[in-house]
């Protein structure tokens, strides 16, 4: 990997980006649905906490990590926003064409994906925080900027549409 190899970083600042980032990428490519989006989100989110790592050294392992999600969220909300306007603007003018990327893949994993990316965003975010970025409640409910039973009520939610969608019956959670 790239930052095992970078010369100009101290080894604390290297550890972190190592170990962040397949957390960070990850729940990221669940929020937006798409890894090449999260991948570049996770890259200015890591060089806007590059850029104040003086400040976020001073933090313990936890809180630094819970800036660096901050600061992706952020930047994730910020390109959905502007996406919106561009679609619109574009719309306007008659001249939007859509186009997505697709990887080939197993049939669940695109099925997962797709009940995972029709959820409303909040349920999506609470979710790939919760289960893919292993956040506690609070955590999530401080990034998410609401109440931890807030966040508890969108997982639950979150779960209850992916089994809908997914049509999980009781059987196949039991493993019966």
């Amino acid at each position: 990997m790239l930052l095992e190899r970078v010369s100009f970083m101290d080894d604390q600042a290297r550890e972190f980006f190592v170990n962040m980032r397949p957390r960070l990428v990850g729940s990221l490519t669940m929020i937006h649905g798409d890894q090449y989006v999260a991948e570049e989100i996770a890259q200015e989110a890591f060089a806007r906490v590059w850029s104040h790592w003086g400040k976020v050294r001073g933090l313990d392992g936890g809180a630094a990590a819970a800036w660096t999600f901050r600061v992706a969220i952020n930047l994730g909300r910020s390109r959905v926003r502007r996406r919106i306007a561009e679609r619109k603007a574009l719309a306007r003018t008659g001249s939007f064409a859509a186009h997505s990327h697709v990887d080939p893949d197993a049939a669940d994993a695109v099925a997962v994906r797709g009940a995972v990316a029709a959820l409303p965003v909040r349920q999506r975010t609470a979710l790939a925080l919760r289960y893919y970025a292993d956040l506690p409640v609070a955590e999530v409910a401080e990034l998410m900027g609401c109440a931890p039973g807030t966040v508890k009520a969108l997982t639950s939610q979150a779960i209850a549409g992916l089994r809908k969608q997914l049509d999980v019956t009781e059987e196949a959670r039991d493993g019966s």
